[in-house]
């Protein structure tokens, strides 16, 4: 069993200290990670990589359990805490644009009509995930890891007990769905 495995049953037990040690060994994969999912959010958030790292430590820190037995669940986890912060972020900053008593101006540039189609968009993903659970939420889970974590199938396969076979068939199916989802918009 390696350090982080056992880093990781310890904070199953309930270990809240392995929690900083879990991010000291994960740290620049988290940061990878990070800047990856940013990379697709671009420029629909004000967050910078470290920033999503160390928000992602602080809501695992508040939450107080990780129930991740392995470094690929661990990092699926992740992958799903740094979406949502983005999401997060994301529709506070749609909120704002709406209204709380500030003072509305509207700017004749293109730049703005980008930016807030992006973030829309990307809203519109999630939504599309958040469907997706619905219906099956290995499927998700599928994506998460694949997509956002870029894990191989055998890794995915491995994470979730299931064959690198039926991985890649879950991929796909989720790829069509997802596709359809977006088409047709969500909710």
């Amino acid at each position: 069993m390696g350090e982080l495995t056992e880093l990781l049953q310890g904070l199953r037990d309930g270990d809240g200290g392995s929690v900083d040690r879990v991010f000291v060994l994960t740290y620049r994969e988290l940061r990878e990670l990070a800047h990856q999912r940013l990379r697709r959010a671009h420029p629909i958030t004000v967050l910078d990589t470290t920033s999503l790292v160390h928000e992602c430590y602080l809501r695992l820190v508040r939450l107080g359990q990780l129930n991740a037995g392995d470094r690929s669940h661990f990092l699926a986890y992740a992958a799903r805490v740094m979406r949502s912060i983005i999401v997060d972020t994301i529709r506070n900053r749609l909120a704002q644009r709406r209204g709380g008593g500030e003072l509305h101006v509207t700017l004749g540039t293109d730049v703005a009509d980008n930016v807030a189609a992006s973030e829309q968009e990307a809203l519109r993903v999630d939504e599309a995930l958040e469907e997706l659970a619905k219906l099956d939420e290995r499927l998700v889970r599928v994506v998460e890891m694949r997509y956002f974590v870029g894990l191989s199938p055998e890794e995915i396969a491995d994470a979730l007990g299931v064959t690198s076979r039926t991985v890649r068939r879950d991929w796909e199916k989720a790829r069509l769905l997802l596709h359809a989802a977006l088409r047709d918009g969500v909710g």
